[in-house]
Parts: C-alpha cells; structure tokens; sequence
C-alpha cells in the first residue's frame, strides 16, 4: 500500500511539473512575440539622444530576450558625452536608459582642434562655447591633468580661480589665475608648494603678479 501512495505521488508531482513548464512555455513564447515598443534614454539633450537612439535602433530590436546588452554597452560607452550609465530592460518591450553626462573640466588644443576635457577622461568635440574654463596649453597626458587638478581641490584656491593651465616638457605646470597672477611649481612635491604660493597669495604685502614656487621650500616674487 504504501509503495502504491509513494508511486501515486510521483505521479501526481510529474504530471504538475509537466503542466507548469507548459504554461511557463506559452508564456515565454507568448513575450517573445511582442518587439521593443520604447527605449527611453535619460540625461542627454535632444540632439544626442537621437543620435544613440538611431545607432540602437540598428540593432535586433524584434525581441528584448535576444538584444545584446554588451552591444548596448559597447554603443553608449563610445559616447564620450557619458560619465556613467545604467541600463534597465522593462519586460515585456521596454529598455531604460540612464545617463550621467561628463562635467567639461577645461579645454585644450589637439593637433589644431579645440576639445573640451571631460570628467570621464575623455576629449569631446562640442560646438558649444564656454569661456568660464580653463585652458590647457602644452601636450599633458589627461592623468597629469588629473592629478594637477585633485592637488587644486585639495588646496585653499578654487579650481574656478584658474584661468589657464601650461604644461612643460619637464612635466610641471604654471597655474594663471583669473587675476592673471601666474603661481610657477615645481615637478616634485607639488602640493607643498602651491600651498606655500597660496601663503603669499593671500598676504596683501605682497601683490606681484608671478609667485615662483619652483625651489624647494623657497618663494621668488616677481612683478
């Protein structure tokens, strides 16, 4: 008898899985007839959202099982406009883009094109006019940009009092600020000594317009 109940049971369990994966089948199937009806992409202005939006629109778009994310990421990457991103696909037929666009740091001249320097790290050629950056002038790798800016930030001057950046061959920078002061550093231990300059910057006895902090522990005033 109870070998008879134990064979029933199974019975009973065999045909139930048989009955949920037909109708998880039907509804599968079911979602894999309907086509991607909305991508909506967040946090580009109107012209480059149409922009990515025509490149995605190339893709399979007849069902949002078989759309490559990684195509989706390879697209929106190769956008130097985006900072960060996330992707959401909505079943059945919706895809959520969202993005954070880069901030523009500062400009700079490469081989005869001005391009704006966004956070992200990346060049962007951009129509737009911003006279409030800085500008970058030499041939600085963008991580020698970086860490000349994180010492900025760090210090009592505000990247926004930076009129244009120069870098040298020798890899060290001069600072010119909107008062047209230039603050000179050194290649090494830099932040020491643009808090030094920043000492004489800020003291009203001394108003000369080139603070030369390029020897170790000593500042040369210059008109």
């Amino acid at each position: 008898m109870m070998q008879q109940r134990k064979s029933k049971t199974i019975l009973i369990y065999f045909f139930l899985l048989l009955s949920v994966g037909s109708i998880n089948n039907i509804n599968v199937n079911g979602l894999k007839l309907q086509s991607i009806q909305n991508i909506n992409i967040i946090g580009l202005d109107f012209s480059d959202k149409k922009i990515l939006l025509n490149k995605i629109e190339n893709f399979n778009l007849n069902n949002i099982f078989l759309i490559s994310k990684s195509d989706l990421i390879d697209e929106i990457e190769s956008n130097s406009l985006v900072e960060r991103y996330f992707i959401f696909k909505r079943y059945p037929s919706s895809i959520d883009i969202n993005i954070k666009k880069t901030k523009f740091l500062a400009k700079i001249n490469k081989n005869g094109k001005i391009f704006y320097l966004g956070s992200n790290g990346k060049l962007i050629k951009n129509d737009l006019s911003n006279s409030q950056l800085p500008f970058i002038f030499g041939n600085p790798e963008i991580i020698d940009f970086f860490n000349i800016k994180e010492i900025v930030d760090k210090s009592k001057i505000s990247y926004s009092d930076i009129k244009n950046l120069y870098f040298y061959p020798s890899k060290r920078w001069d600072l010119e600020l909107r008062d047209s002061t230039i603050i000179k550093l050194p290649s090494d231990n830099i932040n020491l000594a643009l808090n030094l300059a920043i000492e004489f910057l800020n003291n009203e006895r001394f108003k000369d317009k080139i603070i030369d902090a390029r020897i170790q522990n000593q500042i040369i005033l210059n008109d």
